[in-house]
């Protein structure tokens, strides 16, 4: 009986397309869905005539594949993902793999790897982005987990994933356990980031400016040829010239401004607080969404609360290019906070990650696919410990050049009551990160006066810790030191 290279559980849009892709390059592949009528209806279909095989039981799928076996799960995060992890346990054998190529929680990763390696098998979570058409044409993968089990996967890995000009895949190994999930996570954060940044500057420029959408395409197609080349802005001008066929309004003029999101932007925002780490701009992402999801309570509220009455009263074209050159200053400062965080989570979770190779990885085939990544990674090819992005010449030089009208556009939506979180969360980013004494000094003897948690002084090394009987009435007692 003929063995398969690997076997792909879930017929979704992601899996059916990353089954095309996989034997397109010539890989054989098994497949199952529990919904056995979708097996049915993809090899008459899609499917037919290729090096597919349908599986109508898991038994039947593993026993149909070469060892060691390798087995990709592309279901729903969460429970879905450990009942079929459990299911296929019994059926494999020691050295085969079990690969979760969903949106899963990277912590559920770290737990799943340890599980399965205590069974004798391997296990892989790898992030994968693109959507539809990079699922089929190319994506962006970024695989973690046992370290033993790359070799028999990379590949196929690297044969199906995007390819920068050089023909470097977009594929390359993270690190162990959830390491691979992890920096989806942040890939998918920046993302909320990139589009809120995107959507703010599409409402500074209509409610500003009074452009409509059609006015707006050949401004993001030119953006689009120059620092802010990507897929978000790509899409965006296409977005902007699209009519709906119904009404022959703009097609966003008839979409509800209600925003869904799946979690991932909020699990990242959640790890930034554990770490410590300042995302502000991630974090502001994710909290414009929930603010656009009460649109009821919006309307209502749009009747009775007052706004400036202000109009924009300059030069329509010259602002336009001060929005673009925000845009740009903002995105670096959203990327900062990634790569920060990337950073950190390093150091706590003990993983070797290469930020240089991530931007690689991030510069085709992923939803944030742009030129800029190749910025990012000639960062980090020059200084591989870099500590910030804003303190490499690049990003330092164009933040200096943009920062007049970045400032300029911040302060505009300021006075006419345009909402701009996110651009206003990255320029208080820049703003904290380049201050060299910041009001927490206030904060800390706040806490000191309240609850004796103590504080470092100036002219001490830092690690000493004091206290001070704001009132008189207090003791000597403090209650320890303060996590910074």
């Amino acid at each position: 009986m003929e063995k398969y290279n690997i076997a792909l559980i879930g017929l979704a849009v992601m899996g059916e397309n990353l089954i095309l892709n996989m034997e397109n390059h010539g890989f054989s592949v098994a497949i199952y869905n529990r919904t056995t009528s979708k097996v049915d209806n993809f090899v008459k279909g899609r499917a037919r005539g290729k090096n597919i095989k349908g599986c109508y039981s898991l038994d039947e799928l593993v026993q149909s594949l070469k060892r060691p076996r390798k087995i990709m799960m592309m279901v729903k995060a969460g429970k879905p993902v450990d009942e079929l992890i459990e299911q296929l346990i019994p059926l494999c054998e020691k050295g085969d793999i079990l690969i979760d190529g969903g949106n899963s929680h990277f912590p559920d990763t770290r737990r799943r790897t340890r599980q399965v390696e205590e069974k004798g098998l391997l296990y892989i979570g790898t992030g994968v982005s693109g959507g539809e058409e990079g699922a089929l044409r190319g994506p962006s993968i970024m695989p973690g987990g046992s370290s033993q089990a790359w070799p028999h996967v990379k590949d196929i890995f690297q044969s199906i994933a995007a390819k920068v000009k050089d023909g470097s895949p977009c594929c390359e190994w993270v690190g162990r356990d959830g390491a691979g999930h992890f920096v989806k996570m942040v890939h998918n954060g920046i993302e909320y980031g990139d589009m809120q940044m995107i959507a703010e500057s599409y409402a500074i420029m209509k409610e500003a400016l009074g452009l409509t959408p059609p006015e707006m395409e050949p401004v993001f197609r030119e953006w689009n040829t120059g620092e802010l080349d990507s897929y978000l802005i790509e899409i965006t001008a296409d977005i902007m010239g699209k009519k709906d066929e119904e009404s022959g309004k703009a097609m966003l003029d008839v979409i509800l401004d209600t925003a869904g999101q799946k979690g991932t932007g909020r699990w990242t925002s959640q790890e930034a607080l554990n770490l410590g780490v300042p995302a502000p701009t991630v974090v502001e992402a994710v909290l414009a969404r929930a603010m656009s999801a009460i649109k009821e309570e919006r309307v209502a509220a749009s009747r009775l609360l007052p706004g400036p009455a202000k109009t924009f009263s300059g030069a329509r074209k010259e602002f336009i290019e001060m929005i673009r050159q925000a845009l740009y200053a903002s995105k670096i400062c959203s990327y900062a906070q990634g790569f920060q965080l990337m950073r950190e989570a390093a150091r706590e979770y003990e993983w070797e990650l290469k930020f240089g190779e991530i931007a690689l990885m991030w510069r085709e085939g992923c939803i944030i696919r742009a030129q800029f990544l190749g910025k990012i990674k000639d960062a980090f090819d020059k200084k591989a410990d870099l500590q910030n992005l804003l303190m490499d010449d690049y990003f330092r030089n164009a933040i200096e050049k943009s920062q007049a009208a970045w400032r300029t556009v911040v302060a505009t939506a300021v006075e006419l009551g345009i909402p701009v979180p996110a651009y206003s969360s990255a320029l208080a980013y820049y703003d904290g990160y380049r201050s060299a004494r910041l009001s927490a000094n206030l904060l800390q003897a706040q806490r000191d006066y309240f609850g004796a948690h103590m504080y470092e002084r100036v002219d001490k090394p830092r690690g000493e810790f004091f206290h001070t009987n704001w009132t008189g009435r207090g003791g000597t007692t403090a209650s320890g030191t303060y996590t910074v």
